[in-house]
């Protein structure tokens, strides 16, 4: 399982935001390796300890030529699984389940909004009856003048389609007079 996996199934589990499940994901990794980098420990019951570990240098041997190396020293970050984790995992305690949280707050809310959605529908439904008495003679001129701008786009559509038609024409003129003496020149005499 990946990151987007993981963020995925939090969504699925928790009803939460995608987004907000991913930011606070992603803020528990940075805090996490912030603080074993000062050299803290951070605990999650249930889950296991992150803590830095402390290695000094020492010599190792390289296994091909089996020659000595150097290592330096280093710190290096370590994870021990919690005795929780640990019994799920080795199958001694059952694995919790990930059905998803079912909310009674939605459909209180999807409730609420529908009587007000139609509430909000009855009222507008009124002022748009108020408002089509008013404005109908705006709209008759609006129309007009649309009628008037669309004859004049159908002229210049009719007027370039001529021109492309007379452009046209010689190249298939000149197409059939070339096809007429290639079917004659076929003919046997």
């Amino acid at each position: 399982m990946n990151r987007k996996e993981l963020v995925d199934a939090i969504q699925k589990h928790t009803l939460v935001a995608r987004t907000d499940v991913d930011k606070v994901l992603g803020s528990l990794i940075q805090h996490t390796q912030v603080a074993v980098k000062k050299g803290d420990r951070v605990s999650l019951v249930g889950f296991g300890t992150f803590e830095r570990q402390d290695r000094k240098a020492r010599t190792a041997r390289n296994p091909r030529s089996g020659a000595p190396v150097k290592v330096k020293a280093t710190k290096v970050p370590r994870f021990r699984a919690g005795q929780g984790f640990k019994d799920v995992v080795a199958g001694k305690a059952t694995a919790p389940k990930l059905s998803p949280v079912k909310s009674t707050a939605k459909a209180t809310t999807a409730k609420a909004t529908t009587a007000k959605a139609t509430t909000a529908k009855a009222t507008t439904a009124k002022a748009t009856t108020a408002r089509a008495a008013s404005t109908s003679k705006a709209t008759v001129s609006r129309a007009t003048t649309s009628k008037a701008s669309t004859a004049r786009a159908s002229t210049a559509k009719a007027s370039t389609s001529k021109a492309a038609s007379r452009n046209s024409a010689p190249k298939s003129t000149a197409k059939a007079a070339s096809s007429r003496g290639k079917a004659k020149s076929g003919k046997k005499k």
